[in-house]
């Protein structure tokens, strides 16, 4: 059973926890649009997951209006920003695992290839490298017994804490919501109006920090 399930039968404690993304080498690279359709194809998991929401936990300096490596590389090694545009706007929260993302960012790429004349390359140093993600979780025996008390204590969380709660909790979970949600709506029936706003975050349009940020004034404003 997942965690949030179990949070959600017990109805008890919020359990916190911090977690690193510790970042595994593929020795898989792309030169070329058409490469990197190929690599796709069969590349681990781990490396959608890394290029998709690892970029919200690693430091990243690039143009923040592309909110994934496949577009940031697109629009800045391949020089092709209507590649970059629809791959950009990709919300991997759409789509019900790792393999369905994959499947759109290959059709996508498959669709791109179909129009141009040529296949976009990339200079010998802007090659594509595919890295995997592994997680890494710690229990930091810290547990929440209310809402009034979460609303104290989240300012002082790690963003660790904040990326496995809020970001990645909305993959482990069947139903895409964050353990935030999980935690209150069947403890706390009356924070209805709350948890729509928690949904409202995405955390694609903030940094981890201004993400605390507001679930600290959310948490707040209704305590």
């Amino acid at each position: 059973m997942d965690e949030v399930s179990v949070m959600r039968r017990e109805g008890e404690s919020f359990a916190v926890k911090d977690c690193a993304l510790a970042a595994i080498a593929t020795g898989s690279r792309a030169q070329n649009l058409r490469e990197l359709r190929e690599r796709l194809l069969t590349i681990h998991p781990g490396c959608i997951y890394y290029h998709f929401w690892g970029g919200l936990l690693r430091p990243r300096f690039d143009d923040p209006e592309y909110h994934n490596d496949f577009a940031i590389w697109s629009y800045y090694a391949l020089q092709d920003p209507v590649l970059a545009e629809r791959l950009g706007i990709i919300h991997p929260r759409e789509f019900s695992d790792l393999d369905a993302l994959r499947e759109h960012l290959v059709d996508l790429i498959e669709e791109r290839l179909d129009e141009l004349e040529w296949v976009p390359w990339a200079k010998p140093d802007k090659q594509f490298y595919f890295v995997r993600s592994q997680i890494v979780v710690f229990d930091t025996h810290l547990r929440v017994e209310s809402p009034q008390e979460m609303a104290r204590v989240l300012p002082e969380l790690s963003v660790g804490s904040i990326f496995y709660h809020f970001i990645d909790a909305q993959r482990r979970s069947p139903e895409k919501i964050d353990d935030f949600r999980a935690w209150l709506s069947p403890s706390f029936p009356d924070y209805d109006d709350f948890c729509r706003r928690l949904a409202n975050l995405d955390p694609f349009f903030f940094s981890l920090t201004e993400l605390r940020s507001k679930l600290t004034k959310i948490f707040r404003e209704y305590c």
